[in-house]
């Protein structure tokens, strides 16, 4: 098989390693697209998480290509993703290998069969999603108020095309890319807020304590400033963007006074049934944030844009047809 391998700090190579066998439990699978996430790109760059070698590749949609003892022959050839974090709490695409190899393994207990006409570019993006629909659940919508989504990157827009099932009263989405906002615009948003050009800052463009909810998904710091500047007394505030090694630095007794609810979410348990429901009912349309697709082999241009591109949203690696 092939494989892009991580085989140092910044160094991707493309290389040729045995074909996994499935053992007990496992199911192999084969690698038709995969997505490059933000994640992946800190990977590469050099992280304590996972040593070398290594394949990312946590965003993945594939065909079920073999299957080990205790799993039925029949769901050989089965279209899939699935929950990526196994029995021993690690996952798939970081501490196991992922879709950034031309095969992989993981848990017959952990796939999602998915429709056969189902496009399976699209299917690649339903891990985000996932993540997205876990961080619904946490939020608990319990009315029809307003909503705010912080960040214009793919969990951003994904969020705001989901909070566009909740039928709400609005949805804003802010952000510093156009044509991502206008992306925005057509997944659900009725109003978008460009940070570059709110010269007094997001919170006076879109009015103070105006929402209910808010999703903080940009990562950053600004970000999180502007979530609890807009945030409604009594209003709740979803923190699921990823902030490294940032400390927080408000004011307590903002949260004190406001009688705010902040809610972190992570990653996707729990979400994967509903998730595949809303992909393939076509609630949330996937397909509509691949910017770019690339053949496997041309890995290095992929990632190129995907870390260099203000516009591009997803950038989605091809196995094969």
């Amino acid at each position: 098989m092939k494989a892009i391998v991580n085989t140092g700090p910044g160094r991707v190579e493309w290389k040729e390693l045995p074909k996994p066998e499935p053992g007990p439990g496992e199911v192999r699978i084969r690698t038709v697209f995969c997505g490059i996430c933000a994640t992946d790109l800190v990977m590469i760059g050099g992280w304590a998480r996972t040593g070398y070698p290594a394949i990312p590749g946590h965003e993945w949609s594939g065909i079920i290509d073999a299957a080990g003892d205790g799993v039925g022959q029949g769901v050989i050839g089965c279209p899939c993703v699935s929950e990526n974090v196994l029995s021993d709490g690690g996952e798939v695409g970081f501490e196991h290998s992922g879709g950034y190899g031309e095969y992989f393994l993981t848990e017959a207990d952990n796939i999602r069969l998915l429709p056969e006409d189902f496009p399976l570019d699209a299917a690649a993006l339903i891990e985000p999603l996932a993540v997205c629909v876990r961080g619904l659940k946490r939020l608990r919508i319990e009315d029809k108020s307003s909503a705010l989504v912080i960040g214009d990157g793919p969990i951003g827009l994904i969020f705001t095309s989901l909070l566009e099932t909740q039928n709400l009263l609005e949805t804003v989405c802010a952000g510093g890319r156009p044509a991502r906002l206008e992306l925005a615009r057509h997944l659900g948003a009725a109003r978008t807020v460009n940070y570059h050009e709110a010269v007094n800052g997001v919170s006076d463009a879109t009015g103070k304590g105006a929402f209910h909810y808010v999703i903080e998904a940009s990562g950053t710091l600004p970000g999180m400033k502007t979530a609890f500047e807009c945030a409604a007394k009594g209003g709740k505030i979803l923190v699921i963007g990823d902030y490294g090694k940032h400390l927080a630095d408000f004011a307590w007794n903002i949260l004190l006074h406001n009688e705010l609810h902040v809610i972190g979410s992570n990653a996707s348990q729990g979400a994967w049934d509903e998730a595949v429901r809303l992909a393939a009912n076509g609630r949330v349309p996937l397909k509509r944030l691949i910017s770019a697709v690339f053949p496997a082999p041309d890995f290095k241009e992929a990632l190129h844009m995907a870390k260099e591109s203000r516009e591009a949203v997803k950038v989605i690696l091809k196995w094969r047809d």
